[in-house]
């Protein structure tokens, strides 16, 4: 009989596999699946005009958290569905929502689309869903929501999911979505990314549209990317990073021609500078701000932060300490400029020309909209509020907005004064260091350090419980974003990606908290490509440290192994600590494995085998997953990604 009925069942069972295959990348997680998640990261769907988990607008705080009903164990897909987004709900869409988790917009229909929306979609992204977020975007731990608070991915759900991308953060390392849109105003971004072990990333300030983005602060606005692949990161902002002529901070066509023509430029003296006898990575130089180097910061992170270093190091790269002398004054500075901004943009709502309009307005005398104002807003959008109009006011704003505009200046040029490549937006400056202090070791303090990357912490605590933030001032709150307000403030790229080294026992001041770590990596404005291909190629360089504790701990495994083969006459019994324990029963199901073929496999050949696989990691990333569709005209489509793929190659080869 043709064909043997041993074929026609593999066929058989490879056509149902290509079936289900194609029906699970053919549709979005279930709706039910993404409301009984118990993180609250979502707040609307698709196919659903619902602001709830049950699908009914809420009228009060209260009411969103109480009809969600018993919640269920958080679905976790193992592969996030292709092309999948999560959006954050103060980004705008017109078939969903946009309440910027805000009850003064809660069933606010968008008529119109944001632009980043409008390229994700033609370039084949299904929105999954839009997540939730601190009022406005005002918070560092998503708990200022009209919808109630984020909470981690579980078992941390006690813990903080970061602010105010929480929702995004959150949908991501849940494996809800393959990349999630958020706004990085002064690390909206980053430090989400680092509580939740994801990868955050905000571009140079300009290079994404914000057009359909409800503004915090226009200065400081940037929308950024969420996800667990650098490479999908890339992919994302390649695609999203066009000239908007509706938008006009995002940069023209020509300044971007010009950009591309420096980056050239720059690849071209870098390479000329360049030890050829060492990789690309190798010739690259840290800069480690001493001034980050602050008190409250976690010893935990701090071990972390040494370790990563020590890793650019082994790797050839040279790590310099570098000042910022200004970024002190960031934290404040910030405090000032967004809060201003603010109030400013938040204006509007008043329930006559946006917002829900309170019952109780009798729009009497000076009480038109207070009502509305005083109902809808949560209590830290009306603070900041109210400082920003304070700012503003004829009496404070010379002590305090003018200042803090120059502060921003001051912050910019010392990032200016480090890096090797200027601000192609601003001419080369000179910069006199003498007077700096003596304990600033500095190579010469008559130029720049001539630094490739800036290195530090993304935030100075691991994630917090959701009660120890209820206890917090504003103040303590407002900390968080030490670490990263001051690249806010200049507008450069920075990324948040998560360290994944090992740390002993008791090395967390709470040891039920999740060992969440991120470490930001700071470029020059528009250095954003370089930005993230040095973000990847620190993920693999941990991947591969890992991979070598795991093969130092094999050998350890056999040795003793053999130490008790040897030893058994006399009883000379060496004990095993459990992680070699796992190792060793491993290695036993393996070669059980193997026990049916010819021969079965001793216990060393196994564990060469397994070191021979390990080490055998693509060394340079396919470029596969950067091709773009051609979305653009195919001049400028090749000129950007030929530009992409050099800086891309300079780190990675």
């Amino acid at each position: 009989m043709w064909p043997p009925a041993p074929v026609v069942r593999r066929a058989a069972r490879l056509a149902r596999v290509k079936a289900a295959n194609a029906t699970q990348a053919s549709r979005l997680p279930a709706l039910d699946d993404l409301k009984n998640i118990t993180s609250n990261s979502f707040i609307s769907f698709p196919n659903s005009n619902t602001n709830t988990k049950n699908g009914d607008l809420a009228e009060s705080p209260s009411d969103a958290v109480e009809e969600s009903g018993p919640e269920k164990t958080s679905p976790s897909l193992a592969r996030p569905l292709p092309n999948s987004i999560a959006v954050k709900d103060n980004i705008a869409t017109a078939d969903l929502p946009t309440t910027c988790g805000s009850g003064i917009l809660r069933g606010y229909q968008s008529p119109f689309q944001a632009f980043v929306i409008e390229q994700a979609r033609a370039y084949g992204g299904e929105v999954t869903g839009k997540t939730n977020l601190d009022e406005f975007g005002m918070g560092s731990h998503s708990t200022h929501s009209f919808f109630g608070p984020v909470r981690n991915k579980p078992p941390f759900e006690d813990f903080s999911a970061g602010g105010s991308s929480g929702g995004s953060a959150v949908a991501v390392a849940q494996g809800l979505c393959e990349v999630a849109l958020g706004t990085d105003t002064g690390g909206s971004i980053r430090l989400p990314a680092a509580y939740t072990k994801t990868i955050g990333f905000k571009p140079s300030y300009g290079l994404l549209s914000r057009r359909g983005v409800v503004p915090y602060a226009n200065s400081l606005d940037t929308v950024g990317i969420l996800s667990q692949s650098t490479k999908i990161i890339l992919k994302t902002f390649l695609q999203l990073g066009q000239h908007d002529i509706a938008d006009p901070s995002t940069l023209p066509p020509k300044s971007r021609k010009r950009i591309a023509k420096w980056h050239a430029k720059m690849t071209m003296e870098r390479r000329a500078k360049a030890d050829i006898s060492k990789p690309g990575f190798a010739n690259l130089k840290i800069g480690v701000p001493i001034e980050y180097n602050i008190a409250e910061l976690d010893p935990a992170i701090r071990r972390a932060w040494q370790n990563a270093l020590t890793l650019f190091q082994e790797q050839g790269c040279t790590v310099v300490p570098v000042s910022l002398p200004n970024t002190k004054h960031a934290l404040s500075a910030y405090y000032v400029l967004a809060p201003a901004e603010a109030a400013s943009n938040l204006s509007k709502y008043d329930g006559i020309r946006y917002g829900t309009r309170s019952q109780l307005s009798d729009g009497a005398g000076d009480v038109l909209y207070s009502y509305s104002r005083g109902e809808g807003f949560g209590d830290e959008v009306k603070r900041r509020i109210l400082l920003g109009s304070y700012t503003l006011s004829s009496e404070a704003i010379d002590n305090y907005f003018i200042k803090a505009q120059k502060i921003r200046r001051l912050v910019q040029r010392d990032f200016d004064r480090v890096f090797s490549i200027s601000n192609p937006l601003r001419p080369p400056q000179q910069f006199d260091l003498s007077d700096m202090d003596d304990s600033v070791l500095l190579p010469d303090k008559l130029g720049p350090c001539d630094v490739d990357f800036i290195v530090c912490p993304t935030a100075p605590t691991t994630p917090p419980t959701l009660d120890d933030i209820s206890k917090q001032t504003s103040v303590d709150a407002y900390m968080n974003d030490v670490f990263t307000v001051p690249a806010s403030l200049a507008g450069l790229p920075a990324i948040s990606v998560p360290y994944k080294g090992y740390f002993p026992s008791g090395a967390f001041r709470n040891p039920d908290a999740p060992n969440s770590i991120g470490i930001q990596i700071i470029g020059q404005y528009s250095d954003d490509v370089r930005v993230i291909a040095t973000a990847h190629k620190f993920l693999q360089l941990q991947e591969d440290k890992a991979n070598s504790r795991l093969r130092d701990n094999n050998f350890r495994a056999r040795d003793k192994k053999l130490a008790i083969k040897e030893h058994k006459a006399s009883r000379s019994m060496v004990k095993f600590t459990p992680s070699e324990e796992g190792i060793l029963s491993r290695n036993v199901k393996i070669s059980k494995h193997f026990s049916g073929r010819s021969m079965p496999k001793s216990l060393d050949y196994l564990l060469i085998r397994k070191m021979l696989q390990e080490v055998k990691i693509t060394k340079y990333p396919s470029r596969k997953g950067l091709i773009l569709q051609q979305q653009k005209s195919k001049a400028q489509t090749d000129r950007e990604f030929a530009g992409a793929l050099a800086a891309w190659d300079q780190i990675m080869h």
